[in-house]
C-alpha cells in the first residue's frame, strides 16, 4: 500500500509541475489532507531569469518632492551588492518579510535604531509559520532593504547593521 501512495504522490507532484509550466507560474504550494494524521505539503518552484532594470534619476517638481513620503531605506549603489556587506542580515529562507508583529503595529526596528544581539529585527513567514529573524550582533540599523509584506528568497539581504 505504501508504494501505491508514493506513486500517487509522485503523480500529483508531476501534475503540479506541469501546471506550473503550462500556466507560466514560478511557484505553487498545495496542502492535501487525507485524514487526521495524513497530510501532504507540496511546494513546486522553478527559477526564472530576471533582467536587471536600471533606472536613471528624473528631476521632479519641488512640490511633488515635498509631498513624497520618506523612504524606508536607502537604495544601494548599483555596483554595491548589499548581501556582501559586512553587516548584512540575509534571509535564512524563502517567504514573506514583515517589519512588525501585526498589521498597523510599530516596526521591530527603524533605520538609526541601536539593536542588541538576538533582538528581533523582522519576521519571515514561511509556510504559515512566523520566523523571527534575530540580530546576529549588536549594532545600529543602517538600512532596511525590504518593504513590509515583500517576498524574499533565501540569501536575500534584509537589513544592514553597522
Amino acid at each position: 500500500m505504501g508504494d501505491k501512495k508514493q506513486n500517487t504522490d509522485i503523480d500529483f507532484i508531476t501534475a503540479l509541475a506541469e501546471l506550473l509550466r503550462t500556466n507560466d507560474l514560478t511557484e505553487i504550494e498545495v496542502m492535501r489532507e487525507f485524514g487526521k494524521d495524513d497530510v501532504l505539503n507540496v511546494r513546486v518552484a522553478r527559477q526564472t531569469q530576471t533582467a536587471a532594470v536600471v533606472a536613471a534619476p528624473v528631476a521632479a517638481p519641488v512640490a511633488a518632492v515635498a509631498a513624497a513620503p520618506a523612504p524606508v531605506a536607502t537604495a544601494p549603489a548599483a555596483s554595491e551588492d548589499p548581501a556582501q556587506l559586512a553587516g548584512a542580515v540575509n534571509s535564512p529562507m524563502v517567504g514573506t518579510a514583515y517589519l512588525s508583529a501585526e498589521p498597523g503595529a510599530e516596526a521591530f526596528v527603524k533605520v538609526g535604531d541601536t539593536v542588541k544581539e538576538g533582538q528581533t529585527l523582522l519576521i519571515v513567514e514561511a509556510m504559515k509559520t512566523m520566523n523571527q529573524i534575530p540580530a546576529p550582533k549588536s549594532g545600529k540599523v543602517a538600512r532596511i532593504l525590504v518593504d513590509d509584506g515583500a517576498p524574499v528568497e533565501f540569501g536575500d539581504p534584509l537589513i544592514i547593521l553597522e
